[in-house]
């Protein structure tokens, strides 16, 4: 078994979240904050500033009009669109490197992260969770940041974490734990915590493949979870270990889904894929 202390040690290499994504994202939670105090936030960082013009004035939103100022942005745009911009801008840098213990080439976690986190934030509109959608859509998105750090334990044990989920029928996750040490829930909460994220967004990240029992009965993770499952059936960048985790049909019938509902949801994130296909390409 690895020694957790030499995985640990490597999160302090991880480019963390800049302090105003953090803030912005706090202000975006908070009821009693103002759009005002949202993009002073944003003017005071021009690096910030010229990526958010630049993908606000491009194909991905197709405006009538072209947008000059951060607070044209996010009156035109919307604040909800503005804060998963800006983590898109803090967070894409990690995620641009090959995994290849989990078989993913370049840019392609941060593709399923991000198409993740869109498929997430449209089901925290379809099923009332549209005050937690912040958080639901930055837990999609950075879920599986630990892989980033896991990725060269994993491939180093690959063959004895395969034979765990092929021979003796374990998840994935179940059999990473079981040969490394650490699963990369486990490590992208550890992850969260060392930024000071939220302890809800902690839990969320802790548990997004809802191996522990208890986390299907928590409306957010669910859905993180439902998120990635959906894009594993759209095959979006699923990786050696895409197919490798429990299907919990119970949690389709808590959200009052059937097959046919599932199959909708499904074909409008595909619609949706398209426009995630153009910001991706930014």
């Amino acid at each position: 078994m690895t020694d957790l202390r030499d995985i640990i040690a490597q999160i302090d290499l991880l480019e963390p979240v800049p302090p105003v994504a953090a803030q912005i994202l706090a202000l975006a939670d908070d009821p009693n904050s103002s759009l005002t105090e949202i993009s002073e936030l944003i003017i005071h960082d021009p690096a910030l500033t010229a990526n958010l013009l630049k993908i606000c004035n491009s194909a991905f939103f197709s405006l009538s009009r072209r947008i000059d100022s951060v607070r044209d942005a996010i009156s035109l745009v919307g604040l909800d669109q503005i804060v998963e911009l800006v983590l898109f801008n803090s967070l894409s840098s990690n995620f641009n490197k090959e995994l290849v213990g989990y078989g993913l080439g370049e840019r392609e976690l941060w593709r399923h992260a991000v198409s993740s986190a869109h498929v997430a934030a449209m089901l925290a509109d379809r099923f009332g969770a549209s005050q937690t959608k912040h958080l639901i859509f930055t837990a999609a998105l950075i879920k599986d940041i630990g892989k980033l750090i896991l990725g060269r334990f994993v491939a180093f044990s690959y063959e004895q974490i395969n034979i765990l989920v092929h021979s003796k029928g374990q998840s994935f996750n179940d059999a990473e734990h079981a040969i490394i040490g650490m699963n990369h829930e486990e490590l992208g909460a550890l992850v969260a915590k060392r930024w000071n994220f939220s302890e809800k967004l902690i839990y969320v990240m802790r548990h997004h493949h809802l191996s522990d029992e208890s986390a299907r009965q928590d409306l957010e993770t669910v859905l993180v979870y439902l998120a990635d499952l959906i894009c594993m059936m759209m095959g979006v960048c699923t990786g050696a270990d895409g197919l490798s985790y429990r299907f919990y049909s119970d949690v389709l019938n808590q959200l009052s889904l059937n097959g046919n509902d599932l199959q909708g949801i499904i074909a409008e994130a595909g619609k949706n894929q398209q426009q995630v296909e153009v910001l991706l390409a930014l």
